[in-house]
């Protein structure tokens, strides 16, 4: 099962980047410089690799996309909702 644990350590590496973005704007409520066109497009292809590893049973793609999902949906409500 190596292959597991290496997409296991890349969802946790590329989920856990976001967190200091979702901490920085829930703080600051501010998002001025994020651009809600990519954020909608890159919330909505995380979206869909959720639904692509639910259809696999992928676990560490739907624990990834999962995680990755809620952090990137709250940045866009934030961004949504501050402008």
């Amino acid at each position: 099962m190596p292959s597991t644990l290496i997409g296991l350590t890349a969802a946790f590496c590329t989920t856990i980047a976001f967190l200091p973005q979702v901490i920085k704007t829930w703080r600051t409520r501010s998002t001025k410089d994020i651009s809600l066109a990519m954020f909608l497009v890159f919330t909505t292809g995380i979206f869909l690799w959720l639904v692509y590893g639910v259809m696999l049973r992928d676990i560490p793609l739907i624990a990834a996309n999962g995680t990755t999902f809620v952090l990137s949906a709250t940045i866009l409500y934030f961004k949504l909702r501050h402008g």
